[in-house]
């Protein structure tokens, strides 16, 4: 990335000012803005999340946030209310308390003598979450908004629930906000009352799996702030960006379809992570882009903004299998809207494991003695210990490995060895006839590139809970013997298969432990007639893809000053031990301690997951979440320890957790948590 230090605007910044609430509670905000906004007002953009803006995001936040300010506008970086240092308590994501906070933040910028009365806001991840549902509430003074990273569905589409089945991540992410809703504030900002917040915070707490437990099924608790309930409540202009390595890779295409406002849509190779800050690369200088959508939409400037395609994505080449990439190679390519007029559904019936190319015409579903060709698979637990993180945070080696192990365990179909090369952009879907022996069973599906060696590239999967295939609200458990016809849908992304290659298509049982296990082994029985799969074909020969205007280099302002003072660790192994049939999946994410010199406060985050098993026993699967975060600077030492266990047997969930605060080396507040959820058809 190119550090910018000469901008247009000189930049003034203030660290803390405090937004009050109507009860009373006061948000935390830091604020950049041109200096010459004392006396000629600019329009406000805000960033709105629970990740402490006065340390562990102040690296990050001082790339944009000054550099955006720098061009004419007032950013302001809030911490929702029960973080970092804001009053209150946290005790779930996105509540109707969280976004009416948002709005009268936004009423409270657009009243400031430093602003002409126009807001927007921006983020990843909760950040772009915000964003949106905020959006959808139609605050007057909100003109455009910019989301990277994010869903308008928050049950199928998100950490929580895919298809109806539970993602280890809904234990995961529960573990990181248990830790993140239980530190404390920064004394040097909020001075004696640190200890009396903290302890709020600590008091309030509750392992928020729990609460994600209780609601296995689409319901008023994930309908509430889901955009995709009400398309037409998005009022305002927004430039809607993610990556085809991060889990969110499906909402950036739907919006584009269902929303109608002015839009565009921007998807790269990218994990979870800002365009400009994007991994695997290229890069790209999304801040300037940022900059151009604000000027038009906050300040009137016809800059050409709309030109151009509506959607600009990076078509993927084939790769072998990684756990990590530094660059992915491809090109970018535009599509005027969406659903896109280059692309086309080709459909590939399923015959004796193989995939037809062309229409199937011919092709003959029944076996031998003219019975209908069927075939069934029960997949061992170990197929998905190489499938990754739900979502890559680019924090190697969180993206799938080669599937070839994961395919021993599978019912596998495949094309014929490409003899032309073959290009898909969006989500490819399967359906499929099948029966199960159990009333709960689940059909994950995986579609890889395999190159002619035999190395195979998970390019995109999907997993449907077939109790869910009728509805996700009310879920209706199968009959055993019955045969259904269901649909899976799979990840959009955009991806090239080259000649001498082969398209395979991976159905089994279980992914563990990326998705949680049924309740018991099944048998899956699929039938050829009536099985096929879709792929979204793309035409090769789009003359408007050559004329693209190109982006320029990633750039920023120079982060802020990070020491790091203890040796970070990265780790994730898997083991199996064949004496007692034991198998692990360890994960280690420790950054070491730091110390943010912009406000020096020196801190220590360390996470670790753990997801094991024992040989084909269901009752034995568990997940563990466990951090520790430090804050200290002299006179100054406080740590939480965080630890979340689930386990599971067939009609209930088990949650054993610890909470301890410690200060100064001591022990001060410690709780733990024993409960069951009853499990209903998941």
């Amino acid at each position: 990335m190119r550090h910018v230090d000469q901008l247009p605007h000189a930049v003034k910044e203030e660290k803390h000012v405090t937004i009050p609430m109507a009860d009373g509670t006061r948000l935390s905000a830091r604020i950049w803005r041109p200096t010459s906004s004392d006396t000629e007002p600019v329009p406000a953009i805000l960033e709105y999340i629970p990740y402490r803006k006065n340390d562990l995001t102040s690296p990050r936040d001082s790339i944009h946030h000054p550099y955006i300010a720098g061009h004419g506008y007032a950013c302001v970086r809030v911490d929702i209310r029960g973080t970092g240092e804001s009053d209150g308590v946290l005790v779930d994501e996105y509540l109707e308390e969280e976004q009416a906070d948002a709005e009268a933040v936004l009423a409270w910028l657009a009243d400031q003598p430093w602003c002409d009365g126009a807001t927007g806001m921006m983020g990843i991840s909760w950040g772009a979450f915000a964003a949106l549902q905020v959006a959808a509430r139609r605050p007057p003074s909100l003109r455009a908004i910019c989301v990277s990273s994010f869903t308008d569905d928050r049950y199928a589409d998100d950490m929580h629930y895919l298809g109806g089945a539970m993602l280890s991540d809904n234990l995961a992410e529960a573990g990181t906000m248990f830790a993140y809703a239980t530190c404390p504030p920064d004394p040097a900002v909020v001075g004696d009352r640190w200890r009396e917040m903290w302890e709020e915070r600590l008091q309030a707490a509750e392992p928020w799996v729990l609460e994600w437990l209780r609601h296995p099924q689409r319901d008023a608790y994930w309908r509430h702030a889901s955009l995709s309930e009400d398309y037409s409540a998005l009022a305002c202009p927004v430039l809607a960006s993610s990556g085809w390595a991060d889990g969110y890779s499906n909402a950036v295409i739907r919006l584009l379809r269902h929303v109608d406002v002015p839009r565009k849509g921007l998807i790269g190779p990218w994990s979870h992570k800002l365009p400009h800050l994007g991994e695997p690369g290229p890069a790209i200088g999304y801040l300037q882009e940022v900059v151009r959508w604000w000027d038009h939409w906050l300040k009137g400037r016809d800059n050409g903004v709309m030109d151009g395609p509506m959607l600009r994505t990076w078509m993927q080449e084939s790769v072998p299998p990684s756990t990590s990439y530094e660059e992915r190679p491809g090109r970018w390519i535009g599509e005027p809207s969406w659903p896109s007029p280059h692309v086309t559904d080709t459909v590939l019936p399923f015959h004796d494991h193989r995939l037809l190319m062309h229409d199937g015409t011919g092709a003959d579903a029944e076996g031998p003695e003219g019975q209908e060709r069927t075939h069934t698979v029960q997949s061992p637990l170990s197929v998905g210990q190489f499938a990754g993180k739900w979502a890559s945070y680019n924090a190697p080696p969180d993206l799938p490995y080669d599937q070839r192990e994961e395919d021993g365990g599978s019912l596998v179909f495949q094309t014929d060895v490409l003899t032309e090369r073959v290009e898909i952009l969006g989500a490819p879907s399967v359906t499929v006839a099948v029966s199960a022996d159990a009333p709960v069973a689940q059909v994950n599906v995986r579609l890889s590139d395999v190159a002619p060696d035999g190395r195979s590239t998970r390019v995109t999967y999907g997993v449907l809970n077939l109790a869910h295939r009728d509805s996700e609200a009310e879920p209706s458990e199968l009959t055993p013997g019955e045969r259904y016809t269901v649909r899976v849908p799979l990840h959009a992304v955009a991806q090239a298969f080259p000649p001498g290659h082969r398209i395979r298509l991976s159905l089994s049982t279980s992914y563990w432990p990326l998705v949680w296990p049924a309740p018991e082994p099944v048998l899956l029985t699929v039938y050829e007639n009536g099985s096929a799969l879709t792929l979204p074909v793309r035409d090769q020969d789009v003359a408007t893809d050559t004329e693209l205007r190109p982006f320029g280099e990633p750039e920023g302002c120079a982060p802020s000053a990070v020491t790091q003072l203890g040796e970070p660790e990265q780790a994730w192994t898997v083991t199996r031990d064949l004496v007692n049939y034991r198998s692990v999946l360890d994960i280690v994410k420790d950054q070491g301690r730091r110390r943010y010199e912009d406000s020096g406060i020196d801190v220590g985050l360390r996470a670790r997951e753990r997801y094991s098993w024992v040989a084909e026993d269901f009752d034995s699967v568990r997940g563990e979440s466990a951090w520790t975060m430090s804050f200290g600077r002299p006179g100054w030492d406080v740590r939480v320890e965080t630890r979340t266990v689930l386990t599971s047997a067939e009609h209930a969930f088990h949650v054993d957790a610890t909470l301890d605060g410690y200060e100064g080396g001591r022990r001060v507040f410690s709780r733990t948590w024993n409960e069951d959820v009853p499990r209903t058809s998941v």
